[in-house]
């Protein structure tokens, strides 16, 4: 099904009817210089205009109607016009082996034309006439191959604009994917020390005022600090992506420490002197501070003993130990995490019971010289 004529091609089809007209006029011979029956001037003629007409149909019928043309320019001068139309229709349209066997056609036409037509200057006439046909094939050719190197100008900007979308959705999915597991690892610390003193005041109805009032304290600093890092973490949802809020690894003390005071028995050894790049070293603050939120939410009250040592050449080693309950809770979701992170920098993170019967996470991330 042919697609509907546009205004431009209404403008194209009406300047090529009236430039074919044009040319018929001007081609045809009265018979004053080709003596021929005037019954065969007058098919010539209608013959002519009649092709003239067909052009309205040249975008359908492209190669059919160059067929025919070369058909009745075997006997009719004013047909020159709308052939030459046509084979330059043929041209824009089909490929070139097509444009081809409609050019062979017209210049056996034009061959059979001299014969019956004209007895003088055969030789003229038909390099003339081939000079014209040559003319407008290669005329339609450029304008063919200009259109295909357009439209593959615009698939590829089409392509270009879709990989660019996509890549902005994954941009934007991994941007989501960073903000909720800064969520988990920012919050899910301080929550679970506040619910392991929440915890402790719903077990000892028997505790002092003065035991109530320093648990009450701590949860109250540890609410308002959690309340503190959403305010943050969702701060950043109108910031740009690598905006979001980050620890460093000179904080790793610092997080031992509010770990110590809300009563979590933790033992560190460090032993990191050198340059650390930042994503190594954060990423060795956030598997300390998931391993000390595990030890709280399944071993509550267990001594936690952690070891980070490393130097620049040999990589950071990060392991954490306490007692492992005899069933674990959860999902695990943020040891996946933690795994997640360990393999963006080129590291690995190993986790499960020891010998000894101890919960075992050890990581290893890489530290450049």
């Amino acid at each position: 099904m042919s697609r509907k004529r546009s205004t431009r091609d209404w403008i194209v089809d009406s300047l090529a009817f009236v430039l074919a007209i044009l040319i018929a006029l001007l081609t045809y011979s009265d018979g004053s210089s080709d003596p021929v029956p005037r019954m065969l001037l007058a098919i010539d003629f209608w013959s002519g205009m009649a092709l003239c007409l067909t052009l309205w149909f040249r975008r359908r019928w492209p190669v059919q109607l160059a067929l025919l043309a070369s058909l009745v320019s075997t006997y009719s001068d004013s047909a020159a016009g709308p052939t030459l139309v046509l084979i330059m229709t043929v041209a824009v349209h089909k490929p070139w082996r097509t444009s081809v066997w409609v050019f062979a056609a017209n210049f056996l036409a034009t061959v059979a034309f001299l014969q019956i037509r004209h007895t003088q200057d055969r030789t003229t006439l038909l390099v003339i006439a081939v000079i014209l046909y040559v003319a407008v094939a290669g005329w339609g050719q450029y304008i063919r191959s200009r259109r295909q190197l357009l439209q593959t100008l615009r698939d590829r900007a089409d392509r270009a604009e879709t990989v660019a979308k996509l890549q902005a959705e994954q941009a934007q999915l991994r941007a989501r994917e960073e903000i909720a597991r800064e969520m988990h690892d920012v919050l899910g610390h301080r929550l679970s020390l506040l619910t392991v003193h929440a915890g402790a005041l719903a077990y000892r109805p028997d505790a002092s005022t003065a035991e109530v009032a320093g648990a009450a304290e701590i949860i109250r600093a540890s609410a308002h600090q959690a309340l503190q890092d959403l305010r943050e973490v969702i701060g950043v949802l109108r910031a740009p992506v690598g905006e979001l809020p980050q620890p460093a690894f000179s904080d790793l003390p610092e997080l031992v420490e509010g770990s110590r005071a809300a009563g979590i028995p933790v033992e560190l050894t460090l032993d990191a002197d050198g340059p650390m790049p930042e994503h190594v070293g954060r990423t060795a603050y956030r598997i300390v501070q998931e391993g000390l939120t595990n030890a709280v939410k399944h071993a509550p009250g267990e001594p936690v003993t952690i070891s980070v040592v490393g130097a620049p050449g040999n990589g950071l080693a990060v392991e954490l130990r306490n007692p492992a309950p005899h069933r674990r809770r959860g999902d695990g979701q943020g040891l996946k995490g933690l795994a997640e992170r360990a393999a963006l920098v080129d590291g690995r993170l190993e986790h499960g019971r020891t010998p000894e019967g101890d919960f075992r996470l050890y990581a290893w991330l890489p530290w450049p010289a």
